[in-house]
């Protein structure tokens, strides 16, 4: 199929899907005997590979993990251990930003109770 037909298989743009090719994320397939023209070719596995991408990005990996995560996965040579590590890994990023985002809250929270009270006024 042709990126056109593949940005409909997917939902993503052909500019999305030729920014993830550039990022090195996937790899259409050319026909060496066709030289007049720089078409690409894409397949079922490609389709996966950018279901996979969207899955990830959504959970909140960069594209520098989804590369790493893409690379490891279809190698075949990503032990069990080494994705429970990976996953654990942005978890416990993921918790991490939790924490940061409850403690920015409750400073919001606390200087807008001192706005109401009177106690931080800002003057002009």
């Amino acid at each position: 199929m042709l990126i056109n037909e593949l940005s409909k298989k997917t939902g993503l743009s052909v500019h999305t899907i030729r920014f993830y090719e550039h990022k090195g994320l996937i790899q259409g397939l050319t026909d060496e005997n066709v030289r007049t023209n720089n078409y690409k070719q894409y397949d079922e596995d490609h389709v996966e590979r950018l279901e996979v991408i969207k899955e990830a990005q959504e959970a909140g990996f960069t594209l520098a993990e989804i590369r790493v995560l893409l690379e490891r996965w279809y190698s075949g040579k990503f032990s069990k251990e080494e994705q429970l590590e990976f996953f654990d890994s942005k978890i416990a990023e993921v918790e991490n930003k939790i924490l940061q985002l409850q403690q920015a809250m409750t400073r919001l929270q606390e200087v807008r109770k001192s706005i109401e009270e009177g106690e931080c006024l800002a003057t002009p």
